[in-house]
């Protein structure tokens, strides 16, 4: 019988690191490992803040490199010459053509390999009806984990997705009953120009978090949040 152990998809912006304190609480810090992924991003700098989330946490971190990505696909985010749509179409100039699904796959074999039976990944529908991201619902992931569990031989290998049907504000009242909000405002990196705190304000992701932020704010006025600009 394993022992319950997990991978955390750990991009260093808030989501998937509400994910990392989840498993940590539910597994402890010493039976989760973060993963992390260089693709080539504009906002690479993700990367580093989730090394720093780690350090602090004390919980085990890795980065694998992707930025071959770049030779079988074109985007904004991976193309700094770019400019990102401020208001996207139905499919946004952001979406990484099977990004979610190829972190997906590396980090079940990686879980694998670590003896873990579960991976977390911080993906929330609301990214797929705001943003266009087509591979953030549960469905999706529902697929992926069949073909994962014939891939390992492991019929009990879960994909666990605790945020996926929650909205932005949602997410950070459980990151505020955690005790961990005020951390991850400050530290964390959600715009895709890779700006900290509030972002650039201006692409879908910092939108989406800001918007999430003012609601929270507002359903929770005695709550102060020290929050650098």
């Amino acid at each position: 019988m394993r022992k319950k152990k997990a991978v955390v998809i750990h991009s260093g912006g808030m989501d998937s690191s509400i994910c990392l304190a989840l498993a940590m609480q539910e597994l402890g810090k010493d039976a989760v490992t973060s993963l992390s992924f260089y693709y080539g991003q504009r906002h690479a700098s993700e990367i580093i803040q989730a090394e720093k989330i780690c350090k602090d946490w004390n919980v085990a971190h890795a980065t694998l490199n992707l930025s071959c990505l770049s030779q079988v696909t074109a985007n904004a985010l991976i193309n700094p010459a770019v400019a990102i749509e401020k208001d996207p179409p139905t499919t946004p100039n952001t979406l990484v053509v099977g990004r979610n699904g190829l972190m997906a796959r590396l980090g079940a074999i990686y879980a694998d390999y670590l003896g873990a039976s579960f991976i977390y990944l911080g993906v929330i529908g609301v990214e797929g009806n705001y943003s266009g991201y087509r591979d953030c619902s549960r469905e999706y992931f529902d697929l992926k984990q069949k073909i994962l569990r014939i891939d390992l031989a492991n019929p009990h290998f879960k994909i666990l997705t605790p945020l996926v049907s929650l909205t932005k504000k949602e997410t950070l009242e459980i990151a505020h009953r955690l005790g961990i909000l005020e951390y991850l405002l400050n530290t964390t990196i959600t715009c895709y120009e890779g700006i900290s705190q509030a972002g650039c304000q201006q692409c879908p992701a910092c939108r989406l978090r800001n918007k999430g932020l003012q609601e929270f704010k507002e359903a929770n006025p005695g709550v102060l949040l020290n929050v650098e600009p």
